[in-house]
């Protein structure tokens, strides 16, 4: 089985063609800059050939259709036809409290999609141009939605609701949703493959640490609880988002400012975290080179950085009532030594015992703890596009049998 898996962003289409028979990512790329001026597509095959097309992209449609152009190109396609593509996955956002799972793609769960769009306006709307293209380029084809959220629609009230009047929840469903699902979910499978433990028997706690992080305590195969939130403002410090804020802080803000609402929305979002709290970038490699060099607003950044993570690891044991596995994912986490030892260090009371030989230089699958730390620590890279594959692979073959 051949399936697409496609990414839609309000301005970008990250896409890979997986093959199932051994989960193969046969070509993978993407297209930038949609509907502005100098939009490109960058394709990589699976020979390790990289192309890139300059051309007029005006939208998701265009978008979509190039990247099928490219994948049955006779000269740099891996596909004779488009009949070859058995089914598409999409990464959803947002599912609300509708979807619990990955869903097959219908008219009732499109109608669900759009309700929606008030809870991510920013990426229900591209998501929803990404399965209409498909219809309209390859009408029939099976399309699944791969929610960013079903993933944490296990947590209980208790992790969910916040104090506000009950009315509000009812009216607009206002609530922790939290976000990075799908990574969230494999990174945890994949460390009990690699311990041969049972999924549904652990205390895992799993940080996904990139530009956009959180943290994910999971409790016998589900989710129990996770920093991001009603959006995906809350909880860690981030490359550019504020992460915990007091919201008198922001109210204060905005009336001396004299910002609205978007544009303290911006401020928050696009001007704070990392870039906002060191002054140099978002990049947490250029925070680190700066710190190296004596400055001292990059030195405090990082701490308040590691001490972030640190904070929500500890309240997600006290709240699960123990951890038997901590796991480092996303760009930072799979990268940063410097970052996980930060995390890690000084939680051995917790029985999280960090082996800095291991973890100097770290940059593949495995375990970083001591070979006796009660807790074993794992750098797992996540892997989401073959996620959304695995799970549209079942929905499709699902389909076939009923």
């Amino acid at each position: 089985m051949k399936i697409l898996v496609l990414n839609c962003g309000s301005s970008s289409i990250k896409y890979q063609l997986f093959n199932m028979d051994g989960q193969l990512v046969v070509a993978k790329g993407g297209v930038e800059k949609l509907g502005m001026k100098g939009s490109f597509l960058k394709h990589h095959h699976e020979d390790g050939r990289q192309i890139v097309f300059e051309g007029e992209i005006l939208d998701h449609k265009s978008g979509v259709e190039y990247i099928l152009g490219v994948l049955t190109s006779q000269k740099y396609g891996c596909l004779n036809n488009l009949e070859e593509i058995d089914a598409v996955g999409h990464r959803v956002v947002h599912g609300g409290e509708y979807f619990h799972a990955s869903e097959l793609i219908t008219d009732e769960v499109i109608e669900a999609l759009v309700k929606c769009t008030d809870l991510a306006p920013l990426h229900n709307p591209p998501n929803l141009k990404g399965i209409n293209a498909m219809e309209e380029l390859i009408p029939g084809i099976p399309q699944v939605g791969v929610f960013d959220t079903a993933f944490h629609q296990t947590m209980e009230p208790q992790s969910y609701m916040y104090g506000i009047p009950y009315v509000l929840y009812e009216k607009y469903k206002i609530r922790r949703y939290g976000f990075h699902g799908t990574s969230h979910r494999y990174v945890t499978k994949r460390a009990c493959e690699l311990l041969g433990r049972d999924f549904e028997n652990q205390k895992i706690i799993s940080c996904h640490l990139g530009n956009g992080a959180s943290v994910a305590a999971v409790k016998d195969g589900k989710s129990f609880d996770t920093s991001m939130g009603f959006t995906p403002l809350e909880g860690l410090v981030m490359g550019t988002r504020s992460g915990d804020l007091d919201i008198g802080v922001a109210t204060y803000i905005m009336e001396k400012e004299e910002l609205g609402t978007k544009s303290a929305s911006t401020l928050f979002n696009k001007h704070s975290g990392m870039l906002g709290l060191s002054g140099i970038s978002s990049d947490m490699r250029e925070i680190e080179d700066a710190k190296a060099k004596g400055n001292e607003r990059a030195k405090m950044a990082l701490d308040i950085y590691n001490y972030r993570v640190k904070k929500y690891i500890g309240s997600y044991i006290a709240a699960m009532g123990g951890l038997d596995i901590l796991i480092l994912t996303g760009g930072i986490g799979e990268n940063a030594d410097t970052t996980r030892f930060g995390v890690a260090s000084g939680l051995e009371f917790l029985g999280i015992h960090l082996d800095e030989e291991k973890n100097k230089g770290f940059r593949s699958e495995g375990i970083i703890s001591t070979d006796d730390s009660p807790v074993k620590i794992m750098v797992v890279p996540t892997n989401e596009e073959l996620m959304i594959a695995l799970d549209t692979e079942k929905k499709v073959l699902e389909l076939a049998k009923s």
